[in-house]
Formats: structure tokens, sequence, C-alpha cells
């Protein structure tokens, strides 16, 4: 049995057709999709499996479908024949994978992250009509000379994911000067990302002010699996503090590469990658190339032969 840490996906992650195979084979992803449904009284299952792609990426749509396709491939996975060979000790998640993660280590229900996301993702875009802006990465560039041109220009550095990349945000214009600046002063490339607002900035300081009501009513038990939380990068147990982080995580930066060596501190080199898309594995590559990612998110990833354990 190889020990292993779960990591999950967040937003930009949703494509159409998500957890159909996998809703078609696993009573137990059935379940979940099916609940989700009753939760939030809306076709999401519909919307996962046909789209349209425009109507699934928004905000207050792609958080609770990410969330659920992801414990619906959880689920799955933990009824397959692979799931024996796997030791999970870690749960961990970028952004709204968070949430997923503390549904995997048993600290929220489903049911009550649902709600939580779909009212996160909603807080989100009406912040975000209130205060536009956008999102750019930075590749090849060093973190103090970013952090740097932020400040002289109004923007804020929202995600540092892994060597090399570092993703900022602001208000449009902000954003889009860093951007030719940024080019300017040796930066490799420069993306302007699609998403529909400045994330992880103040800029969604009046979302985060909605939301800690309902995450403050909401029963957070301690993780059953060594959760790390974007905020800090620290292993938390307590469930008032992992109510402090998720509350802060909408208005700052979250450190995804500090998480996941964190876990690497352990001496733990397998991760599994679970709900759809592949962005965490490539992340964990950039990170150390030696890593082993698992994708655990459609019907030939439970069937595919287990990798060899890494040396």
């Amino acid at each position: 049995m190889v020990d292993a840490a779960f990591i999950f996906p967040g937003q930009g992650a949703q494509v159409v057709g998500m957890g159909k195979d996998l809703y078609d084979n696993y009573p137990r992803a059935r379940e979940i999709f099916d609940k989700a449904n009753a939760v939030l009284k809306f076709d999401l299952k519909k919307l996962c499996f046909e789209g349209p792609q425009e109507e699934l990426s928004t905000t207050s749509n792609s958080q609770p479908a990410i969330l659920a396709a992801s414990i619906a491939s959880l689920r799955a996975f933990e009824s397959s024949p692979i799931f024996s060979q796997y030791s999970a000790k870690f749960s961990l998640g970028l952004s709204l994978g968070e949430y997923t993660a503390l549904v995997a280590s048993g600290s929220i229900s489903f049911e009550d992250a649902l709600v939580l996301v779909r009212k996160r993702g909603e807080f989100m875009d009406d912040a975000s009509r209130k205060n536009p802006g956008k999102m750019a990465c930075v590749i090849g560039m060093d973190p103090a000379a970013v952090d740097a041109l932020c400040k002289g220009i109004g923007c804020e550095i929202a995600n540092l994911n892994c060597p090399g990349q570092i993703v900022v945000s602001g208000k449009t214009a902000n954003v889009e000067l860093l951007a030719s600046l940024a080019r300017e002063k040796g930066a490799k490339r420069v993306l302007i990302l699609d998403v529909s607002g400045p994330f992880h900035s103040s800029l969604m300081t009046p979302a985060r002010d909605k939301l800690k009501d309902y995450i403050e009513k909401i029963q957070i038990l301690p993780p059953k699996l060594s959760f790390i939380s974007n905020v800090d990068a620290k292993i938390q147990t307590e469930s008032a503090k992992i109510k402090e982080n998720l509350i802060a995580q909408v208005n700052s930066r979250t450190l995804w590469e500090e998480s996941m060596k964190a876990v690497l501190r352990s001496g733990i080199k397998t991760f599994l990658e679970i709900g759809p898309g592949q962005v965490l594995k490539g992340l964990a590559k950039k990170i150390d190339p030696k890593l082993e990612v698992r994708n655990i998110g459609t019907l030939p990833d439970l069937i595919a032969p287990a990798p060899q354990v890494p040396s």
C-alpha cells in the first residue's frame, strides 16, 4: 500500500461531460450527483453532463459543479479495486478545492460544502460585477520583482502555484499595465487568464464578508486526514482555525506550492488528483518532476494499472 495525498482542483477545471461515465458506472457517484440536484434545487447534473460550457463556467455554477464532480470521483475511486492500493494521509485542494478536501477528510458534510460553494460563487460573481478586474499569470519572473510591480500599480499576488509561475489579480487596467511592465522586465510569458473577476484580492472583500456569516454557522469537525490550508500552508486540526482560514481565503493569496512542499516534508511523493482536469498534476511536476501523480476523474482512470511506487 502506497502512502498518498489527495489533491482537489479549483475553479477552471470544469468541462462539459465531467462525471458522466462515473455516474453511469458507479452507484456511489450517481448518489452524489442526484443529491447535489436535490440540495441545490436545480439540475446541476445536466449542466455538468450536457453544458453549455459558458453556463457551466460561470463562477456560481462552476464551483458547486467541480465540487460535486470531484466528490463523485472520490466515491467512485473508493468503490474501485485500486482504492486498496493507496493509504491517504493528506487532503488539500487549490482554492475552491479546499472545500472538497474538507469533505474528503470528513470535516464538512457534502451537503454543507455544496451550499457554501454555491453561495461563495454567487458572492464572488457579485463582487466581480461591483469591482471588475482580471487575473494574469506571470511566468519566469522572481516573486519579489512581481510583488514590487504589484505594489507600484495597485495589483496583488493571488496565487503562488509552483516555481516560476505567479498569478496576479487586480482592476482590469492595472493588470493589463502590470502584464506590459512584466514583459519589459524579463518575464518569459504573461497570460491574461479567462476568469470573470479579480479573485484572491482585496477586491473580493465584499464576498468574504458575506460568506463569513454562512461559514460561521456550518459545523466543521476536526479532519480525519491531515488537512493543509491554502492561506498559511500549515496542517490545521482546529475547527475554529479552519473556518477563519476559509473566510480569509476569499481575498487572500493561495500558497499552493508551499502547501505541496508541506506534504513532501512528510516523505510522501504520491499524489492523487481527484476530480476533473490535470492542472494540479502539471503544477506538481514543476514543483518536483519526480513526484508520482495519478488522476482520478474518469472511468479509464479507475481501470488503468497502478503506477510504480516512486523510489
